[in-house]
C-alpha cells in the first residue's frame, strides 16, 4: 500500500534474534542462505497477526558474511512507515558477544494477499453498483492505494462518484450513498417515544441518503428540526 521508502535514520523497531550456535575460535562464515532465513523469520513474525497471506517475493542478499568468534545476534531495523509488506530496505545489525561487527542494508519485497472488492467492468460516474458489477478477489495490498473496500456489502447500492476501471480494486472514497431525499421535497416527519407515535408533514431543507441527518421544516409550525433519513419519503426526529 505504501510506496517504496528509503531507509530512514529514524527507526522505531529493532527485532533481535539470538543465534544458538557459538562461532568457532577463528571466526565463522554466515551463509547468505542462513541470513535470508533470519530475514524471512523476522518478516513473518512482524506480519503474523495481519490476517493476510504473506509471501516474500525477494530478499536481496547474496554474499556470505564472515564474523569473529562468539555468540551471534541479529537485530532488524524497519523504517517507521513500513507496515510489513511492499518494497523497503531493512537494516540488519550483527553483533558478536554484544559487540557490533556488521551493519547491513537489505532490500526486500513482500506480498500481502487479501480479499478486496474488484470491478468486473468499467464503472462510469453515476452508476449504482450491483452484485453483477463486482466480486471479491485476492489482491496484493502493497499494489493498491487509497481506502480499498474489503466487503461486498460496503459497495452494493452505492453510487460511483469517480470512474472505476475494470479489474481494479474499488475504493470506498470513489463511492457515495444514493440520496433518498432531495432539498425541497415534501416528507413525512415521524417522532416516536415508546408506544407514542406522532407524524407531521415537512419539507426537506437538505439532501440526504439513508441514515443521513438533514434539516426539515414542519409545514404547520414552520419550525426547522434535524431529522434522520429513513427512506425516500420519511424522516425521523428524536422525541
Amino acid at each position: 500500500m505504501k510506496k517504496i521508502s528509503a531507509y530512514l535514520a529514524c527507526i522505531v523497531l529493532a527485532w533481535c534474534l539470538g543465534v544458538a550456535a557459538t562461532a568457532n575460535a577463528g571466526g565463522t562464515t554466515l551463509s547468505a542462505k542462513k541470513v535470508r532465513a533470519a530475514v524471512q523469520e523476522y518478516i513473518l513474525d512482524r506480519t503474523r497477526d495481519s490476517g493476510m497471506e504473506i509471501r516474500i517475493k525477494r530478499i536481496s542478499l547474496d554474499e556470505d558474511i564472515t564474523v569473529p568468534a562468539g555468540k551471534l545476534r541479529y537485530e532488524f531495523i524497519a523504517p517507521r512507515q513500513w507496515e510489513g509488506w511492499g518494497r523497503t530496505v531493512l537494516g540488519l545489525v550483527i553483533r558478536v558477544d554484544d559487540q557490533l561487527v556488521r551493519n547491513m542494508s537489505i532490500p526486500v519485497d513482500v506480498e500481502a494477499l487479501t480479499d478486496m472488492v474488484v470491478a468486473l467492468y468499467p464503472l462510469p460516474r453515476g452508476v449504482v453498483i450491483e452484485a453483477s458489477d463486482v466480486s471479491l478477489q485476492k489482491r496484493d495490498l502493497a499494489d493498491v492505494s487509497g481506502k480499498v473496500s474489503f466487503n461486498l456489502a460496503d459497495v452494493l447500492g452505492k453510487r460511483v462518484r469517480v470512474q472505476i476501471r475494470a479489474n481494479t480494486p474499488v475504493r470506498s472514497d470513489y463511492l457515495e450513498k444514493v440520496p433518498l431525499v432531495k432539498n425541497g421535497q415534501v416528507v413525512t416527519i415521524i417522532a416516536e417515544n415508546g408506544d407514542l407515535r406522532v407524524t407531521a408533514t415537512g419539507m426537506a431543507r437538505g439532501t440526504g441518503a439513508e441514515g443521513d441527518l438533514i434539516m426539515v421544516q414542519n409545514m404547520n409550525s414552520k419550525k426547522s428540526v434535524q431529522a434522520r433519513v429513513i427512506d425516500s419519503g420519511t424522516v425521523a426526529v428524536n422525541f
